[in-house]
């Protein structure tokens, strides 16, 4: 079907009228799509999106769970800055945890992958023994295992006694119970392996020849083809880092028996808000924890973003 426009007498083709079956066809489909997007969609509200927003109601309010919350704006917040030095100090801690714990991992699991993608025999077996870790890792029973292996009378302490190294135990020990639990961290290094693995198999090998044939050492290939060609592989195993990073809980409250000891140096954000929140009673507090939580991971993942454009080469970029 075709009209004439008045104004210079070109035809201009229009739509064809669609028929009433067409069109409850149409409406069927759509149905069907919603249909199976509900599933979701109610997951979504009814145990994400709602539960954020009522926490971040909690958040300015005195609540105990057992009696109605009271409002009292942002003194749970000026609290957290101004007269509570245990959130201060577990904020420190957290941090030195990811800023220590997350590039040790990223390295450990880079060297690991560089290995096995040049080793084809018994490749399957290796990639599997060091995935293993990244499953189980973060379980309860690892973590009793853990602290069972860093206690004083535990293995790990009586292999350092025995050439001459007395430290006492880990656990127990102020200054070394945080390197116990950034070991375990980077035990379980197997799912970055494996996404740097995947990386590494997309890189051309043609560059790597030209780079060769140019007289390029494996050190220059590495750092001239290797890292820009993997940097997207590396952007996206770094933000995970942080962000998994920022969220230990169970191996540290599981280690320290809950505590956040020995000294407050198993005491993380999460852990000491598990305690406020469940322990003391102050949920609105706790959430107030979890909301300046949730913002400072936000921060850094936003300056990653903003900073990727000066490290991170993506295929086709012209820049």
């Amino acid at each position: 079907m075709s009209l004439l426009d008045d104004r210079n007498g070109e035809q201009v083709s229009t739509t064809a009228i669609e028929r009433p079956g067409q069109r409850a066809h149409k409406r069927k489909e759509t149905l069907a799509g919603y249909g199976f997007l509900l599933p979701w969609m109610l997951g979504f509200f009814g145990l994400t999106l709602l539960p954020m927003i009522y926490s971040l109601y909690l958040s300015f309010t005195r609540y105990n769970i057992f009696q109605p919350p009271a409002w009292i704006g942002f003194d749970n917040y000026v609290r957290l800055f101004t007269n509570d030095p245990q959130f201060i100090q577990s904020a420190q801690i957290t941090l030195i945890y990811v800023l220590v714990g997350t590039p040790i991992t990223l390295v450990a699991a880079l060297l690991v992958a560089l290995l096995l993608n040049y080793r084809d025999k018994g490749a399957g077996f290796f990639r599997s023994a060091f995935y293993a870790p990244s499953l189980i890792g973060g379980s309860v029973s690892v973590a009793i295992v853990w602290r069972a292996m860093f206690n004083s009378s535990g293995p790990v302490d009586g292999f350092l006694s025995s050439i001459g190294i007395n430290l006492g135990g880990w656990v127990g020990n102020p200054s070394l119970v945080l390197p116990a639990l950034i070991i375990l961290a980077v035990w379980q290094f197997g799912a970055t392996m494996v996404i740097f693995l995947a990386g590494l198999k997309q890189i051309p090998r043609e560059l790597y020849e030209a780079a060769e044939m140019d007289g390029a050492s494996a050190w220059a290939r590495f750092r001239a083809v290797t890292v820009p060609m993997l940097s997207p592989v590396i952007f996206f195993n770094l933000l995970l880092g942080l962000i998994g990073a920022f969220q230990v809980f169970a191996s540290a409250y599981i280690i320290s028996r809950g505590s956040g000891g020995p000294a407050g140096m198993t005491n993380f954000i999460t852990v000491y808000l598990y305690k406020r929140g469940f322990a003391d009673g102050q949920m609105g507090y706790a959430a107030a924890m979890a909301w300046t939580l949730l913002v400072v991971v936000a921060i850094i993942a936003f300056i990653l973003f903003r900073t990727q454009r000066s490290w991170v080469h993506y295929s086709g970029d012209t820049r």
